[in-house]
This record gives C-alpha cells, structure tokens and sequence, in this order.
C-alpha cells in the first residue's frame, strides 16, 4: 500500500514522508494565490477554487483567508458558504452537502494521532472521512473531529466540538457536541428569541 492509499484507509502512517511534502506543497501554493486574491477578483477565485478542491460545485462563497492541509480531498456541493477562515484539515475526504454555511474559525479535521507517546515521537498519523449533510449550519469556532457524520438541516451551536454523529433536523451544541432539541413548529414561527419570522417570508 503506498503512502497516500495509506492517508485515505484509515491506517497508521507516518506524515513526514517526502513524497507527501512534495505533493502537498504543490496544493499549498494553489491555496497561497486564493487567500492574496482581491475582493474584486471573483472569477480567479472561482478558478483557483476548482483547480484547489477536489470538487466544488455552483454558486458557492469562500471568504479567504481558507486554510487547508491538501485541498484536493474536499468535497463541496452547491451553495456552500464558508465566513473567514474555514480550516480543512482533509488529509483524507470531507465531504459538504449543498447549501452549508460556516461561520468564522471552524475546524473540520480528518486528521489524528495516536495517544501512545512512542508513536506521536515519530509523527504517525491516521485519516478518518468526515461527512456534513444538506443545509447544515456549523456556528462560529465549532470544531469537527475526524469520523464525524452531522445529518441534513442540523445546526450546530457556535464553540462546539462535535466528537460524535449528528442526526438530521436537531440544534446541537457544546464540548462535547450534543443534541439540544429537534427543529419544531417553534421554529417557523421566530426566528431569534421573541422575534417573530414575516409570514412573507415563508
């Protein structure tokens, strides 16, 4: 198994390999052009985007600086919005359904290391996937850790660290992420607290 079937099984392997340092820089330089393009500059942005991600799909809005560790292994659908810098830590797939924001400094990692201390002494690393459904919102500073699945129309809270699944159609929040309550009638009905959402608007 070569070193980068490694980084997408699973498997332990060790992240200072040169061959990784090569290809992963060619990437970072992909991602250096994105984050010094002007705010003017949308279609290079848009070039940049497709040339970075492994797909990226219509009308989506990444507001640099975006950092990423490849770039290559994420996924985004369409409708994508990412505030300020959004961390990808994609050193295997992350996958984003359509219509996602991000808000300010979140995390979504793939990447972890082993607790033995002889291990981490010689950088090994292992890669688990990270999946996030449809129409999801990820508040600002939460973190996603690697294996994480959150289900379609779910929020999560702003400071969270979710650890653990997320199904579809809940408010979850908090270190470690949990579910707070499902999305109800309530819902339709206000918007923030006692503010109440235009039937219009619906």
């Amino acid at each position: 198994m070569s070193i980068f079937e490694k980084m997408r099984s699973g498997e332990l392997y060790f992240c200072d390999d040169p061959e990784l340092a090569k290809e992963q820089a060619a990437c970072l330089e992909i991602l250096y052009d994105y984050n010094h393009t002007r705010p003017c500059e949308v279609k290079k942005r848009g070039r940049l985007l497709k040339k970075l991600l492994a797909d990226i799909g219509t009308g989506c809005y990444i507001e640099p600086p975006l950092h990423a560790n490849w770039g290559r292994h994420t996924h985004f659908g369409d409708n994508i919005y990412a505030n300020f810098n959004l961390t990808l830590v994609d050193d295997t797939d992350i996958f984003v359904g359509d219509n996602v924001m991000f808000g300010p400094n979140v995390v979504v990692a793939t990447a972890g290391h082993p607790i033995l201390p002889e291990l981490r002494l010689k950088v090994a690393q292992f890669n688990v996937p990270v999946y996030i459904g449809k129409n999801v919102w990820i508040g600002a500073g939460a973190i996603i850790l690697p294996g994480v699945h959150i289900g379609d129309n779910s929020v999560i809270g702003a400071g969270s660290v979710v650890t653990k699944d997320i199904p579809e159609n809940v408010v979850a929040v908090g270190n470690p992420c949990k579910i707070l309550r499902e999305i109800n009638d309530k819902d339709r009905e206000y918007y923030y607290k006692d503010r109440a959402i235009e039937k219009a608007l619906l």
